[in-house]
């Protein structure tokens, strides 16, 4: 009986080791965005009806 629980424990801590490896080395990787965030012009910048960007 004590071997079993001793093989669980084991298990859940191997567990946790392998998930815990896994997100340190998913955070590290950033992704670059692919789309500017500047509000893109509808309307010409030099004309009398202009909408002011």
């Amino acid at each position: 009986m004590n071997t079993i629980i001793r093989l669980s424990v084991a298990a859940l801590v191997l567990t946790g080791v392998v998930a815990t490896t896994q997100a340190n080395a998913s955070s590290k990787t950033t992704i670059q965005p692919k789309i500017s965030a500047m509000p893109v012009p509808s309307c010409a910048p030099d004309g009398q009806n202009s909408c002011g960007l």
